[in-house]
């Protein structure tokens, strides 16, 4: 397949709210995010004893559970060895622990304590990143689980929320179990957040704060009403995954499978210049993510051709593993902006690959396409991806998709090599200058494929130009090699030269293309995807 196209952005991010405490919005009540896959198998258990316990004695069977990795944050720096803690229940007597998915997602380590004890490491077992639902594993057995709630659940119901919230910069190795109480507000409230896609939980007043994550909501026998997920202190509402439809879900994490997951640690975000997508802080080793090439600091814009997160929750991205199932091909769309460039590939399928041009520009020159910022995140006048529409010489015989806007095109043959068409904004800027994009696409019957080195030559660009790399050139049209030229004449400025010539034929083919801003880059590789040059 010859098309290989990229298209270039520089957007401006907005910051992440999840794991704060603070008001406004309603956040995610503590921890942050993907962790390794678990060794072995489960015991598959999510009931805790026939009868209920005390409500003083519900704190034997709540942990508090910290967490360290290395995330990047959503202006693109790197949190490397960063602590988070968060809260979760114990289900079972051989130790089975339930608590969200944003508590465990992302650690690299786990340390788990009980109000009393020392703390101990714990083993993921599965993870879903739609429900906001994980499942941990203890060391040893003869703990005291909590048992969940039969009875239906109704507004007015009086509940405890149970866990150790911690405010900012707090010593995680000293917080105190708390125990607050409310009653249930609403058993149908909406339950979409830019972290998770429930489609109704409870609502109450039961106050929890950062680092209550994960920890139950209990009526005053002890019984798990739901699992505490988000918070909103100004307003003093608080948010929990009810228990009735988190015990399916657990059970599956509980027998070590993920469900809705492709390991990521997301939010969904809004950005200025009209772009939504789900912000990557961290990908699971060897998970989906991971295979399909998605890295830390990736926007996952699209999935399976649905533009995501567009009201700002990640109902559309959970929809769709919903629909398609975590295992299905699914195609995606990320913006890098790192490389400020929109990559695609497939989830389960053909991972990303960086397109031929700019990812040439990118290996050799240290990681950036170097125009404009190179992925600063700052919108650049005139940066709007190109239109494109596909022009021929005068003779019939090339034709090449060229942004609309190149609109000065002249198709006369070239009287020193064959058949032809320039194209720019302005010719006489793009010849005079440094400072104009412009394209040419020319064949010369008269000469052999056997030229091709000798082509390369008469275009060496060193004395102005720095030399950015080759590569070699297959479309499966055409064969040859492939040279840009970077920094051209002290500017941003990028010169990629193409010699080339048909499988099936032997004659020479030379592509040219000036590149001023990155978006030129994208009708570069328009132009190689789409040309055609006969004799």
């Amino acid at each position: 397949m010859r098309r290989i196209v990229v298209v270039l952005m520089t957007l401006a991010m907005l910051g992440a709210a999840c794991g704060d405490d603070g008001g406004g919005d309603v956040d995610a009540s503590g921890g942050s995010s993907t962790t390794a896959a678990p060794d072995g198998d489960a015991t598959t258990t999510t009931t805790a004893g026939s009868s209920g316990i005390d409500i003083s004695e519900v704190e034997a069977s709540v942990v508090q559970i910290q967490g360290q990795g290395t995330f990047v944050q959503a202006g693109g720096a790197a949190a490397f060895n960063a602590g988070f803690t968060g809260t979760g229940f114990l289900i079972s007597e051989d130790g089975l622990v339930v608590t969200n998915n944003h508590v465990v997602q992302g650690a690299a380590t786990l340390a788990v304590s009980f109000s009393d004890g020392d703390p101990m490491n714990a083993q993921v077992l599965g993870v879903s990143e739609c429900s906001d639902l994980a499942v941990i594993q203890l060391e040893g057995d003869g703990y005291t689980p909590l048992r969940f709630r039969d009875e239906p659940v109704t507004v007015g119901l009086g509940i405890f929320s149970a866990g150790f919230p911690a405010a900012d910069e707090v010593d995680f190795d000293n917080l105190d179990y708390t125990l607050t109480s409310g009653i249930v507000g609403s058993t149908a409230a909406d339950g979409e957040t830019s972290w998770a896609s429930v489609d109704s939980v409870i609502q109450h007043d039961a106050r929890i704060l950062g680092g209550n994550s994960g920890g139950p909501l209990v009526d005053e026998d002890g019984h798990v009403v739901g699992v505490n997920y988000a918070g909103n202190n100004e307003f003093d509402t608080n948010y929990a995954i009810a228990a009735q439809d988190a015990r399916p879900i657990i059970d599956q994490l509980a027998a070590g499978e993920n469900v809705n997951s492709l390991g990521i640690n997301g939010e969904a975000q809004l950005y200025d210049g009209g772009l939504s997508g789900i912000f990557i802080s961290s990908v699971e080793s060897g998970s989906p993510a991971d295979r399909a090439g998605i890295e830390p600091g990736d926007i996952l814009i699209t999935l399976e051709n649905l533009v995501l997160a567009t009201d700002g929750t990640m109902a559309d991205y959970c929809d769709v593993l919903r629909t398609q199932g975590d295992d299905a091909t699914m195609d995606i769309e990320v913006y890098r902006p790192s490389l400020d460039l929109v990559l695609s590939g497939q989830v389960n399928g053909d991972p990303i690959e960086l397109p031929l041009i700019a990812g040439t520009v990118i290996e050799e020159s240290g990681g950036s396409t170097g125009n404009n910022g190179g992925g600063s995140g700052t919108v650049q006048n005139g940066d709007a991806p190109y239109t494109y529409t596909t022009v021929t010489d005068d003779q019939g015989l090339i034709s090449v998709s060229i942004p609309m806007s190149w609109a000065d095109v002249n198709g006369e043959p070239n009287p020193n090599f064959g058949p032809s068409i320039w194209a720019s904004p302005d010719l006489q800027g793009w010849n005079d200058t440094w400072d104009v994009p412009g394209i040419i696409v020319e064949s010369a019957p008269d000469r052999s494929a056997s030229e091709i080195d000798a082509l390369l030559q008469e275009r060496d660009l060193s004395g102005v130009c720095e030399n950015v790399g080759t590569e070699p050139y297959d479309d499966g049209l055409y064969g040859g090699t492939l040279q840009i030229w970077g920094s051209c004449g002290g500017t941003d400025t990028f010169y990629i030269v193409l010699a080339a010539a048909p499988f099936d034929a032997d004659y020479l083919v030379r592509v040219e293309v000036q590149a001023v801003e990155p978006r030129d880059l994208e009708a570069a590789d328009e132009a190689l995807a789409t040309f055609i040059a006969n004799i």
